[in-house]
């Protein structure tokens, strides 16, 4: 994967027919995952790059909370120094909004066709409960099948909550355990069985089944669209509770 720095925009030469040749170059990069449907980490990436734009053109500054777990907050000041000084030269600034008026435009498009991809994904999954659903959602099982090739991936999901230094955000954690073909006895319910039996901290543990209904590739789509589909049912459980 091609990626673009976060710090693209400030970093090294300011010129804007060298800035639009890296975007461009990204971009063209991007275009070829998502025809082959292959969304992440592309997709996170230019939500971060645009973001990070639209804030550098309403405030003129580069905010932190658009880099979390990506950048550290020493690195952080470092180059939001870089950009105050940057600010203060009038010449440079101008060839900076010039490079803005041509990168906010491009980036949004390849955000809006990536996110098209998502939700055509994601209204082709399936996501039940597997048996009683306990009143503790917070950790437990995944079982998420492609209906094309009928293998079942199992997970031990944990849900947490990692902060940077604005605000808190939920997460969810995914081990693989196994993956296997079910046979006739292979049902989810006996599936979860087994998973309690051998895991002793989850005797009664939360578990959930998604299905995709529509073939795309299982790192880069399928089981990052399932993680969050997961993620925003456990939550919404959670808010009934």
């Amino acid at each position: 994967m091609k990626k673009l720095p976060e710090n693209w925009l400030t970093s090294g030469l300011i010129d804007f027919e060298y800035k639009k040749y890296l975007l461009l170059d990204y971009l063209a990069n991007v275009k070829k995952e998502f025809a082959a449907k292959r969304l992440f980490p592309d997709f996170s990436d230019l939500m971060l790059h645009y973001r990070n734009l639209q804030q550098v053109r309403e405030h003129k500054k580069l905010v932190y909370e658009q880099f979390p777990q990506r950048i550290s907050r020493a690195d952080f000041e470092k180059l939001e120094l870089i950009y105050e000084k940057l600010v203060e030269d009038d010449e440079t600034m101008k060839e900076i909004e010039e490079i803005l008026d041509f990168a906010t435009p491009r980036l949004g498009h390849a955000l809006t066709e990536g996110r098209e991809i998502y939700n055509y994904i994601e209204s082709n999954l399936e996501i039940t409960p597997v048996g009683i659903t306990p009143i503790y959602h917070d950790a437990g099982y995944l079982f998420v099948e492609n209906s094309f090739d009928r293998e079942t991936r199992l997970y031990q999901y944990q849900l947490s909550i990692f902060e940077n230094a604005y605000e808190n955000y939920r997460g969810l954690h995914l081990a693989h355990l196994e993956t296997l073909r079910r046979g006739l006895t292979d049902t989810y319910e006996n599936l979860k069985i087994k998973l309690a039996k051998k895991n002793k901290d989850l005797p009664n543990p939360a578990t959930f089944a998604i299905i995709a209904k529509v073939a795309c590739p299982f790192e880069q789509s399928l089981l990052p669209v399932a993680k969050r589909t997961l993620l925003k049912y456990v939550s919404h459980l959670n808010a009934q509770n």
